[in-house]
């Protein structure tokens, strides 16, 4: 096997995105044992060599994937709100707003979630990606509620709690839908009580 090299050329560097993104998405709908560099090859048209002048293997592709993943649920959220100014008037609403377009992201993603779920428990570095993504999500929020006046004792441990509290009830809207819960109430009390976090104490 040659050395890995990084792509320079334009064409190159927009080859290695599309074995990223399908390789990753075929990783996510075959599972992940269920899929080889040959089947990435064949399903993004290109050779085997080509994939592995750009990848170790099929693990290397996968990470790079679950970064892009993160990426994707992540970020665009925060775009929506980072310019935006806050009062006690639209709180609920940003908040609600946050939460659905949260829930759409996720369900356009389910195979990805739940094979990222299952390789989570097995990959440190799966594991650490969405760590690492969890905190900087609570900083970005953590700058953007400062940046709206709100000066919250332990801010970073309630914005942290609020980010794992939205995080749940999109898993249990999209995958758990337990029978004797009524989720419209579940989305009603969850923003309650992040209102309250966000409000207790805040001077």
């Amino acid at each position: 096997m040659g050395k890995i090299r990084e792509p320079i050329k334009k064409n190159s560097i927009a080859k290695k995105k599309k074995i990223i993104a399908e390789g990753f998405k075929l990783i996510c709908d075959k599972g992940y044992h269920n899929v080889s560099c040959v089947d990435i090859a064949k399903y993004c048209s290109v050779s085997t060599g080509i994939i592995y002048q750009y990848f170790e293997d099929k693990r290397a592709i996968f990470i790079e994937g679950v970064k892009l993943y993160s990426d994707k649920i992540m970020f665009p959220l925060l775009k929506t709100i980072e310019n935006k100014k806050i009062n006690d008037n639209d709180l609920v609403d940003i908040i609600k707003d946050l939460i659905k377009k949260m829930i759409k992201q996720k369900k356009m993603m389910k195979k990805a979630h739940q094979e990222l779920l299952s390789m989570s428990c097995l990959d440190k570095e799966v594991l650490k990606i969405f760590s690492d993504k969890e905190i900087e999500v609570t900083n970005k929020l953590v700058v953007f509620l400062q940046n709206n006046g709100f000066n919250l004792i332990n801010l970073n441990e309630k914005v942290h709690l609020i980010v794992n509290l939205i995080d749940n009830l999109c898993n249990e809207t999209i995958y758990h839908r337990h029978r004797d819960i009524n989720y419209d109430i579940f989305l009603e009390e969850t923003v309650n009580l992040i209102i309250f976090l966000l409000k207790e104490n805040n001077n």
